[in-house]
């Protein structure tokens, strides 16, 4: 195969146009329901997805929702609610934090990261946030985490994470993803309407999603598409240009974060060419020469693709039917 640059391109008119009908026929052919629900953060993702929704189903029958808890970005909000002027959605804000709080989120999260830093205290302008090695075409490193603390007075301290405050941190982080999801469905089931999805190919295939998170969702769609390529997507389909310029960030830690700081390693442009070099069997040394890299880089870089989309297959595992073979399963657990 004739590796460029350019191979990764899409059509975007053609894509749109293609996922219009697939959300019209798939949500109310399918699925028999109304329209759609979305959740919005004023990031490019949901921006897309929301504005496919608006095509396939009209303004009137997409829920826009914002939600924010006391961890997250101003400008997500003044963002989302620019993207929702733009598609003629009105949105709905859901503060999250009242129910994080009383699922001890902040303070189980907070409980771990004082095993690393015994001073950090929320409460006084403490910030924190996980953070990956950045040198993963140097040194090909394993992804292991540490936890950057920002202090009152204005410094920046980094240690490693151990596994049990490292998995503490995780899991009572992703208590956000899922009470976000819960929202979501409560106002599609008002509605009867779909919860459409905004993960990209990006987070689906390698993992950056919480399972029965941003990743229990009805209709996956953009779940096929590159960072890259979603950007082109937003282009054509009028997304705000300060929405498209604005870096993917996680809105999940209280300290800015962007996404390739806390998981890809990589920025985007590089990333989506040498992901789709490796998924099309393009030799190491074509891509390198392409890419303007040595073999010793994109050899790195393949390894971390590989050793993500294997470390986290359980995320996009089903659950696991224990029915005998052969054995009818019954239609309801218990039925």
């Amino acid at each position: 195969m004739n590796f460029t640059r350019d191979a990764i391109l899409i059509e975007p008119a053609a894509e749109a146009q293609r996922l219009v009908e697939a959300l019209r026929r798939g949500v109310r052919k399918e699925m028999r329901k109304g329209g759609g629900v979305v959740g919005i953060s004023g990031g490019i993702d949901s921006s897309v997805v929301l504005a496919l929704s608006v095509r396939a189903f009209g303004a009137d029958r997409v829920v826009a929702v914002m939600m924010p808890d006391k961890d997250s970005d101003p400008n997500s909000e003044r963002l989302g609610r620019l993207l929702s002027r733009t598609f003629g959605v009105e949105p709905i804000l859901e503060d999250i934090s009242p129910a994080l709080a009383g699922f001890d989120c902040y303070r189980r999260r907070d409980e771990a990261i004082r095993r690393v830093f015994p001073e950090y205290d929320a409460a006084k302008g403490f910030r924190a946030k996980i953070v990956l090695p950045n040198n993963l075409l140097g040194e090909g490193s394993l992804n292991v985490f540490s936890v950057t603390i920002l202090t009152p007075d204005g410094q920046t301290i980094t240690k490693p994470l151990g596994p049990t405050e490292f998995l503490q941190i995780v899991a009572a982080s992703n208590l956000k993803q899922r009470t976000r999801m819960a929202t979501l469905y409560y106002h599609a089931e008002l509605r009867n309407y779909a919860v459409i999805g905004t993960a990209n190919k990006n987070e689906y295939g390698q993992g950056f999603f919480v399972k029965y998170g941003d990743g229990g969702v009805d209709v996956q769609a953009i779940g096929h598409l590159l960072k890259t390529q979603v950007y082109q997507l937003a282009q054509y389909l009028g997304v705000p240009e300060e929405i498209r310029q604005r870096p993917p960030t996680t809105d999940t830690y209280s300290a800015p974060q962007t996404q390739e700081e806390f998981f890809y390693r990589l920025p985007f442009a590089i990333m989506d060419r040498l992901w789709w070099a490796q998924e099309h069997q393009v030799p190491v040394a074509e891509v390198a020469q392409v890419m303007g890299l040595t073999e010793t880089q994109v050899q790195h870089a393949f390894d971390d693709f590989t050793r993500k989309q294997r470390t986290t297959r359980y995320l996009r595992t089903p659950p696991l039917d224990l029915s005998e073979p052969g054995e009818n399963a019954p239609a309801f657990p218990g039925g």
